[in-house]
C-alpha cells in the first residue's frame, strides 16, 4: 500500500478545500441544471498527478453537502467526479488536455443529467444539455487555458505533482 506523507495529505487537503471555497462562493451558479460549477476547472489537475482524485473526490463530496439536491447530489455528483478523475489519470498519456476536459463534460453531462431527471423530473437530454454547456464552459474553455498558462510555470508544475509517483 502506498504511503500518504505530510507534503501529499496537505496537498489532497489543501485541493479538496479549494474546491469546497470555490464552489460555495459561486454556489448560485454551482448546483442544479443549469450550473457553472468554476471549480470543476480543477478536474484537469488528474491529468498531472493521481492524488488529485482523491482530492477532488473528497472536494466535491463536501461541496455537495450544500447541494439544493441532497444526498443524491452526494452520491452522484461524487461519483461524476470521481469517475472522470480516474479515467483522465489513466487515459492522460493517450489524450490531450482538451480531450480530458470533455471527459469532464460528457462524464457530468450523463450522471448528472439523470441525477437531476431522477429528482427534479425535467427531461434528461435537457439536463445533459445544460450539465455540458456549463461543464464546457467551465472546463473545457476556461479550465484548459488556465492550465495552458500555468502549465508553463515551472513552480506550479512542481507544486501540482510535488509527492506524486512519475513512473505510474
Amino acid at each position: 500500500m502506498e504511503m500518504f506523507n505530510s507534503r501529499r495529505l496537505t496537498k489532497i487537503g489543501l485541493v479538496a478545500a479549494l474546491y469546497v471555497v470555490i464552489t460555495l462562493v459561486s454556489a448560485s451558479v454551482s448546483y442544479e441544471a443549469v450550473q457553472f460549477r468554476f471549480s470543476e476547472m480543477l478536474m484537469l489537475l488528474c491529468y498531472y498527478d493521481k492524488d488529485h482524485i482523491m482530492a477532488l473526490t473528497i472536494g466535491c463530496f463536501l461541496a455537495n453537502l450544500f447541494s439544493p439536491l441532497g444526498m443524491v447530489d452526494m452520491l452522484f455528483g461524487t461519483a461524476a467526479t470521481l469517475i472522470a478523475a480516474i479515467l483522465i489519470y489513466q487515459l492522460r498519456k493517450h489524450i490531450s488536455l482538451i480531450t480530458a476536459s470533455l471527459i469532464v463534460v460528457f462524464t457530468n453531462a450523463v450522471i448528472i443529467g439523470l441525477e437531476i431527471k431522477s429528482v427534479i423530473g425535467d427531461p434528461f437530454w435537457m439536463n445533459a444539455g445544460f450539465v455540458a454547456i456549463g461543464e464546457f464552459a467551465c472546463v473545457t474553455v476556461g479550465g484548459v487555458i488556465l492550465f495552458k498558462l500555468l502549465g508553463k510555470n515551472k513552480v506550479f508544475m512542481k507544486l501540482i505533482t510535488a509527492g506524486s509517483d512519475k513512473s505510474s
